[in-house]
């Protein structure tokens, strides 16, 4: 699997309104392996709804491989070992993802929060501020 994220797609996706995708991140989408697609397309609805659901949390990065691989069949992906950073602080996550054939279209997502994971493990997991 893929571990490396397009710069393009990061700078696009933080900057995207949750309600839709803009068409140049479709194309940013489109332009990743599906695997990879699928991957990134559910790490960033895992921002938008974090974001979306007024905690108090402002993700800018989720990982949905740091504490254990993400389980993917026929478009669907579980992410039991998923991270995401917010406001300098990692949190543990973990959320379940289902997309269209074309790794794009969101057809369901849910998820839920863990602990802050303590600075202490950090390199362990290569996290970073």
């Amino acid at each position: 699997m893929v571990r490396l994220v397009c710069p393009l797609l990061l700078v696009a996706v933080i900057g995207a309104p949750a309600a839709a995708m803009d068409q140049s991140l479709v194309k940013q989408f489109e332009k990743l392996d599906p695997q990879t697609r699928l991957e990134q397309r559910c790490d960033t609805e895992a921002m938008w709804k974090i974001n979306a659901d007024k905690t108090s949390f402002k993700p800018d990065k989720v990982i949905a491989y740091t504490f254990a691989d993400p389980i993917v069949e026929d478009g669907n992906m579980k992410a039991p070992g998923a991270v995401f950073r917010s406001k300098g602080e990692w949190y543990k996550l973990k959320y379940n993802c289902s997309t269209g054939p074309d790794h794009i279209e969101m057809l369901s997502f849910n998820y839920k929060i863990g602990d802050l994971i303590p600075h202490d493990e950090w390199n362990a997991h290569y996290l970073y501020p």
